[in-house]
């Protein structure tokens, strides 16, 4: 839950850096998970995983409302979309990489004993893969508008045929794009983890 709020907030502050306050005025901008939970992203699906599987492997939190209209004048609607929805994954790799350096200096120290180390480790991990799942260019996650934000007007407009269809993809996704992004994330979790190592030393 921590992952999927300081995501949340990424969207919402920097929007609000950009002039757009509508989800500052809701409430969003905020790190309190409370305020992003989704009854069935965050609740529902997570607890049929468990129970299924035993671990969860798929959530989401309650989408951050944008108002590109409301944007400052020095930037471009879309320009404006792209950093907002870039914002959210660019989180999420801080995140990973703050894991990582915290992962390497409680190896290092002894910091918390197995504990600690299982849940850095985990939010290491979990971090990198939210990141590159949500930059696959499959709406409605952030990587289409990322993508939709930077084509030619012909090109965005021929790309928002396939939104209609978002649920769908989105479903095909989750149960088959596991090969897509396997390997940014094993690129970035090793990047990252030589940073563990060189510190665990």
């Amino acid at each position: 839950m921590l992952s999927l709020s300081v995501h949340e907030w990424a969207h919402a502050a920097s929007a609000y850096r950009l002039g757009d306050d509508t989800a500052a005025r809701m409430g969003r901008m905020t790190l309190n998970p409370i305020s992003h939970v989704d009854p069935v992203g965050t609740l529902l699906l997570p607890a049929l995983q468990v129970l299924a599987t035993g671990s969860v492997f798929f959530a989401w939190a309650k989408p951050v409302p944008i108002d590109p209209t409301r944007f400052s004048r020095r930037i471009s609607m879309s320009k404006g979309t792209v950093l907002v929805s870039a914002a959210g994954p660019a989180s999420n790799l801080v995140l990973a990489l703050v894991s990582a350096i915290l992962l390497g200096l409680a190896l290092r120290f002894g910091w918390g004993g197995e504990a600690v180390v299982s849940l850095l480790a985990s939010l290491f991990v979990l971090n990198i893969g939210l990141a590159v799942f949500n930059l696959l260019p499959v709406p409605p996650l952030d990587g289409s508008k990322v993508l939709h934000g930077l084509l030619p007007p012909r090109a965005a407009l021929a790309y928002e045929q396939i939104f209609p269809y978002a649920p769908f993809l989105l479903l095909a996704v989750v149960f088959f794009g596991g090969s897509l992004i396997r390997w940014p994330v094993v690129v970035i979790h090793d990047w990252m983890l030589a940073i563990t190592r060189a510190i665990a030393g």
